[in-house]
């Protein structure tokens, strides 16, 4: 039994992490602390200058751990790792887990190449962005490739000159094929100095080039050709983003600033590179309870660069935010130069913080028809169904469906749902092993055994994996029967957790919820009705994948694998050569012996099996 006060006396006073737990062991806050004594005690301690979010959050929690770290730089980085992998209920969370492209080009390289990646590692490569536009990236880096024909492959270059044949992009003239030796490293890379220019912002010369093209091609007749060079122009000009905002510096520097109405959240952020806006995107917020605007900033800014490979010079902010000298030096750290966070007052960059937060509302605006449509889908229709049944909210979801043909290779999937949405990284599936033939109820009985026995294990063991996290509500394919097993089991187990039953018609389509005993009808045109359906279509549809992957598998393994001389390798160059078992079926003897790695005695017991 976890007593809390005797916990307390046990606290080092070291820098750290905390992780509050709430009755169901799930994380509901973490945060870090110079001194986890002092931090950690001030939540149990009678205070009038608590918040209400404090308050609701202390009320919940019914056992705490913390990690010890070296220093309070590492308590930082150490939380947000943990936060983004918990999202916990009472920390402000960032809703967007988005990565942008960057143009990664090789200088470092003889023979340099272009390309995009989505990471930014510490080598001797040049990186340009983030560009918001994934599209534009794409095509401009295929077209910079194309008009000064670079290479796109990954050989060793000089190393593997000579060794091979030029590829398909040297017949068509999108490359010299240095690969070959045609073409110098000095001229190369002085037609690869041209890019660099590109990339730095002289693009009026591509711009040109491909206007003239585009008019040729409309003098013509050829639209569609033309209409090709107009979307190659559009993407070149987003990617080069001619900005009205720039500045005299050639500095990198990001702008954020928010916007905030109830319970939603914008952050607005403007990317400027080199002194030139480069592109701005926006982040939706959840907010916890009583947030003010600092927390959201700050909150922010910790989980957009722990995930971020690119930290600029400077982050310009709308206000102060908390624990700014102990995230720069973070962020320092990440970058490998000095970060500076400031909260400008007058002059060019506080209307850049202005138009960042102008922004921020605008969007916010412009989006809440669609985040209220989002909650009414999600939570709103959660609470419908929670309503209906008579329990609390639940958070954490679980389905569980069984799919065979005639017993035939039988699975168990199970599906999660938190506020809502899938979680399909907890998605989880079972070969079922104890039941022989088709029999549901033993199938359903062995994989709510096996899932919750698994999960019973992992807390007994202190090993926090994938089965740990229990449900709030379990909903069972099914009526009466499937939630009388689904009772059965979590009883055997000592396991109190609510079951539903989700029961159709005689067309299969949902009719109502079968809870305690009794069937309750549902509004089919609700938003708990549309979510119910969305949960048996994905349980369905995840146990009938896994089901088809097994059978093909089967069906492989039960014909060729059962005859003599046919292993692995032989196998696997039939089915490469004939692509299915009919046209094996169907194959001569000297079709079979042309197969790689057959011989006429391989080829012989083939024909005999199959005739």
């Amino acid at each position: 039994m976890f007593c809390i006060e005797e916990e307390l006396k046990k606290l080092p006073g070291s820098p750290g992490v905390y992780l509050m737990h709430d009755d169901k062991d799930e994380i509901i806050y973490v945060g870090k602390a110079i001194s986890l004594k002092n931090r950690v005690r001030q939540y149990f301690q009678s205070s009038r200058n608590k918040t209400a979010k404090i308050e609701q959050m202390v009320s919940k929690i019914c056992r705490f751990e913390y990690i010890v770290t070296d220093s309070e730089l590492e308590a930082l980085i150490l939380e947000c790792n943990l936060i983004k992998e918990h999202r916990p209920k009472y920390n402000t969370m960032l809703k967007d887990d988005k990565t942008y492209p960057y143009i990664k080009v090789t200088v470092h390289e003889e023979f340099p190449r272009i390309f995009i990646t989505r990471t930014m590692k510490k080598d001797k490569a040049k990186y340009f962005g983030p560009y918001t536009s994934a599209g534009a990236v794409k095509d401009t880096v295929d077209l910079l490739r194309k008009i000064y024909r670079i290479r796109s492959c990954s050989k060793s270059l000089p190393k593997e000159i000579g060794k091979g044949r030029p590829c398909l992009n040297y017949h068509i003239r999108q490359c010299d094929a240095p690969c070959m030796g045609y073409i110098s490293a000095g001229e190369y890379r002085s037609n690869f100095s041209q890019i660099i220019d590109f990339l730095n912002g002289k693009y009026a010369s591509v711009i040109e080039m491909l206007e003239q093209k585009m008019y040729a091609a409309s003098e013509a007749m050829e639209f569609e050709e033309a209409a090709g060079y107009r979307d190659l122009i559009q993407s070149v000009k987003a990617i080069s983003n001619k900005q009205k905002i720039t500045s005299d510096e050639d500095t990198d520097r990001d702008v954020l600033a928010y916007a905030m109405e109830g319970n939603d959240a914008v952050v607005q952020v403007f990317f400027i590179r080199s002194g030139k806006v480069l592109g701005r995107e926006h982040f939706h917020i959840t907010l916890a309870p009583q947030d003010t605007g600092r927390q959201v900033l700050t909150s922010f800014i910790k989980q957009y660069y722990a995930g971020s490979p690119f930290v600029p010079k400077e982050l310009l902010v709308q206000e102060e935010i908390e624990d700014g000298e102990i995230i720069s030096r973070w962020l320092t750290q990440k970058r490998g130069g000095k970060v500076t966070i400031r909260c400008p007052k007058k002059g060019d960059k506080e209307k850049l913080v202005e138009l960042a937060m102008k922004n921020a509302a605008i969007v916010l605006e412009q989006d809440k028809d669609k985040l209220r449509s989002e909650e009414r889908r999600t939570r709103g229709a959660v609470r419908e169904i929670t309503d209906l049944i008579g329990i609390d909210y639940t958070k954490r979801i679980e389905a569980f469906d069984i799919s065979n043909i005639n017993g035939f290779e039988s699975v168990g999937s199970m599906i999660v749902y938190e506020d809502g949405r899938p979680k399909r990284n907890d998605y989880r599936k079972f070969k079922i092993k104890w039941v022989k033939g088709a029999d549901d109820y033993s199938s359903m009985r062995e994989v709510l055994t096996r899932r919750f026995s698994h999960g019973l294990k992992e807390l007994k063991e202190s090993e926090y994996g994938s089965f740990t996290k229990f449900p709030d509500l379990i909903m069972m394919d099914g009526g009466r029967g499937q939630v009388n097993i689904a009772l059965e089991v979590l009883a055997e187990l000592n396991l109190n957790i609510p079951v539903c039953g989700m029961v159709k018609d005689d067309h299969h389509r949902t009719r109502g919820l079968y809870y305690n005993n009794i069937e309750i009808p549902i509004d089919r045109h609700g938003e708990g009705f549309r979510l119910i359906t969305r949960i048996q279509d994905e349980a369905h549809r995840f146990a009938i994948t896994y089901h088809k992957s097994l059978r093909s598998k089967a069906q492989v393994h039960s014909v060729l694998d059962d005859i003599s001389g046919i292993g692995p390798a032989r196998r696997k160059a039939l089915m490469k050569e004939f692509k299915t078992l009919e046209a094996i079926r169907d194959a001569g003897i000297e079709e079979l012996k042309k197969v790689p790695s057959m011989n006429e005695s391989a080829a012989q017991k083939v024909y005999d099996f199959f005739h």
